[in-house]
């Protein structure tokens, strides 16, 4: 499903051949599996189910944990941003982003971390071991990042970086969190 190279045009026709590749047992609905074997990091190996798992929650508009053709309209151009993004970013065309290339792609979506903190979400993010984040992991990782920092400033009303909660706070903040 993923094409490196060029974006191709997101017309309904071509949208509902690729969603009919995809939806292996023509059943209508695209499920888990059928997205993540359909899905392409560009390493050879197979799309990360998290990553999977938290696009299904994203687009599944009715609760069906599957992609509808509707519903697939919409992720479908959100994966062919996320490939744009992460190529921009991928300064070396390894295929990969690295901590360097971590901290340009996040710096430029407005986020201010510690190197050491990009070497924690690195080594979070990085499935294969090797100190980069594939495809997939990117996405997961931005996503995560996002969805915490606005769970974060569900408490920070005063917008200063810093709040105050209680354990249970914490705990009910996290675990709130598709991507955990």
């Amino acid at each position: 499903m993923a094409y490196y190279g060029h974006r191709p045009p997101a017309d309904a026709q071509f949208l509902r051949a690729i969603f009919q590749r995809v939806d292996k047992d023509r059943n209508g609905h695209i499920s888990g599996d059928e997205l993540q074997e359909a899905l392409s990091n560009g390493t050879w190996s197979p799309f990360n189910p998290e990553t999977v798992r938290l696009m299904i929650g994203m687009f599944d508009r009715d609760k069906s944990g599957t992609i509808t053709l509707d519903e697939f309209g919409a992720l479908w151009r959100y994966v062919t941003d996320w490939q744009e993004t992460f190529k921009s970013f991928d300064q070396d065309n390894s295929g990969n982003i690295d901590k360097i290339e971590l901290k340009t792609a996040l710096s430029s979506f407005g986020y201010r971390f510690s190197d050491p903190f990009y070497s924690t979400l690195v080594r979070r993010f990085d499935r294969s071991g090797r100190g980069s984040i594939t495809f997939d992991d990117f996405i997961q990782c931005c996503v995560t990042v996002q969805m915490l920092t606005d769970a974060f400033r569900n408490y920070d009303t005063r917008q200063t970086g810093w709040i105050t909660i209680t354990y249970e706070q914490f705990l009910t903040l996290i675990f709130h969190q598709k991507t955990i």
